[in-house]
């Protein structure tokens, strides 16, 4: 559900709320924020879930089968439990809170993810967060590739109640080293009550996904889970209400529509089309490793 910002204090500052949509993914759900009937993207942020908080019992977990993806790139990122990523390009990583996991599709690549071994015997928490960004015009049909950055790695600045972590582009004064190939910026913000950070008009598009807690924007209070959208060039400051973790986001416009299809994001339907056939004939590659096939679903 969206809700324009109306006539509330903070009605210059935010363009459009989305409470997410729950979705059950058999075992635990999910809060999907976008894309939405009103907006589809913000910068080239096409899509936003919010897995979490739930607690797995010894045996139990994910099991996300090997599935193919185009025309994007995936960030899967954990505040607590374990992941393992296995993909068309024979990468195997274990993804842990606070890393980073960039996966660009391009034209093509295939992808499992599932509770590792370890944690799946001993039970686990799991909350976290995964987007998928839309590639521009010239890199669609890229090269499908893989970073993975450690926590450890990334950018992190703390001052007086303020905890961030710069996942990719620019902010606080701090630049990650992931390379992308449009301008996005991505970061985790955690504030205890009473503090406040601000969200400078370095970008175009920017949003804020409240994870946990209340905050307090242009004299309006905003509880979780909640996307807000921020008009372009507002000046933004957010004041934590109570201990609060939020996910900043956002970047330069993508250059036209994007059609999204399951997991295929591209300019043309057309391509989407043959994407499809191409995984029911068999045509994408295999995840070594990982040999489980899942079908298209029904149209």
């Amino acid at each position: 559900m969206s809700i324009l910002a109306g006539d509330g204090p903070a009605a210059g500052t935010i363009e459009l709320r989305i409470a997410p949509r729950t979705r059950d993914l058999g075992g635990f759900s999910v809060r999907r924020a976008l894309p939405d009937d009103r907006r589809q993207m913000v910068g080239p942020f096409v899509f936003y879930d919010h897995f979490g908080p739930v607690r797995f019992a010894p045996g139990q977990g994910i099991d996300v089968r090997p599935h193919p993806h185009i025309g994007l790139a995936t960030v899967t990122y954990l505040f607590d439990g374990r992941i393992l990523h296995r993909d068309s390009l024979a990468n195997v990583q274990e993804i842990a809170p606070g890393a980073m996991n960039l996966m660009t599709a391009g034209r093509g690549i295939v992808h499992s993810e599932r509770t590792p071994p370890g944690p799946r015997a001993a039970g686990q928490r799991m909350l976290g967060v995964q987007s998928w960004l839309a590639l521009p015009l010239a890199h669609e049909e890229t090269a499908p590739s893989f970073q993975h950055f450690s926590a450890a790695v990334l950018p992190a600045i703390e001052d007086r109640g303020l905890f961030a972590h710069v996942i990719a582009g620019a902010a606080f004064g701090a630049k990650s080293p992931v390379e992308t190939l449009s301008d996005w910026f991505y970061v985790e913000l955690r504030l205890s009550a009473g503090a406040s950070a601000p969200l400078d008009a370095d970008y175009e598009q920017r949003a804020l996904y409240l994870v946990a807690g209340a905050i307090e924007i242009a004299g309006e209070r905003f509880d979780e889970p909640q996307l807000l959208i921020f008009s372009p060039g507002a000046a933004i400051t957010i004041r934590a209400l109570s201990d609060a973790r939020m996910m900043l986001l956002g970047g330069a416009p993508v250059d036209g529509r994007r059609f999204v299809w399951w997991n295929l994001v591209s300019s043309s339907q057309e391509r989407i089309e043959q994407a499809k056939r191409d995984w029911r004939d068999g045509k994408f590659p295999t995840v070594p490793g990982d040999a489980e096939f899942i079908p298209l679903p029904q149209e």
